[in-house]
């Protein structure tokens, strides 16, 4: 039966973190987007960890009102880290009112995403900094994830750990319960992140790392998510000429 060590994967993950910016950025800083959420929140206290927490900056971009937004202030004082509050509602009512027709329910659910994305960026090359992404590997798995949104980033320590061990690294590092165990939400269309998926974390996560599921429909839906966006994790393609 597949066991995960907690400590020794927080170690580990600490350690890549400092390995990764002494070689593809040394002294600069961590940049990233901050929910108030349970993924943002233990990504930056790894990196403060790493790097200690003068190295880290905290982005947390409202759209508008955010109900949760005192779960992000949270996170920032209690690791201490410098952060900027940018409010993106007037980046993307300006977006949607500009394009001459009418944009999909879909496309509006995914442009908040991608300005925050921007956001940080413009943030990150400001303040001499290296984009972290946020995203796990459970939500990765079945395409949870805006592409060119929270997909992408410089470096991701997380992207290989499930939520269930997500939350195990999150208690080790001293996060607050209530951002550890806070439900999954997307934030976007006020669903939690199992009610819009249509299982459960802890189903998803016993079948990535066991391969045991006992609901056949949850298996259904996971593998038909899980193929319909592996070319979220890919590589673009690129059309090599022949020579």
């Amino acid at each position: 039966m597949y066991k995960f060590d907690a400590e020794k994967v927080k170690n580990e993950c600490v350690q890549w973190i400092r390995d990764f910016f002494e070689e593809n950025g040394k002294g600069c800083n961590a940049v990233l987007g901050i929910s108030g959420g349970k993924d943002s929140s233990i990504v930056a206290a790894l990196c403060v960890e790493a790097l200690g927490k003068d190295r880290v900056i905290g982005v947390l971009m409202p759209n508008g009102e955010q109900a949760d937004i005192d779960m992000a202030k949270l996170l920032v004082s209690h690791l201490g880290i410098r952060h900027y509050i940018i409010n993106i509602k007037d980046a993307v009512d300006g977006l949607i009112n500009s394009i001459p027709f009418e944009l999909s329910t879909q496309s509006i659910t995914n442009l908040p995403p991608r300005i925050r994305m921007s956001t940080v960026y413009a943030v990150s090359q400001t303040h001499n900094g290296r984009v972290a992404n946020t995203c796990n590997l459970s939500e990765d798995w079945v395409g949870y994830s805006t592409r060119y949104g929270d997909s992408v980033g410089d470096f991701s320590p997380c992207s290989n750990i499930t939520v269930q061990e997500m939350k195990q690294i999150g208690r080790l590092l001293g996060l607050p319960s209530v951002l550890v165990d806070k439900v999954p939400s997307d934030g976007l269309c006020g669903k939690t992140d199992e009610d819009n998926l249509g299982f459960t974390y802890a189903e998803l996560d016993r079948y990535i790392r066991e391969g045991v599921i006992d609901n056949p429909e949850s298996k259904a839906k996971i593998d038909r998510l899980h193929k319909l966006n592996l070319f979220k994790l890919q590589l673009m393609p690129a059309f090599v000429p022949s020579v």
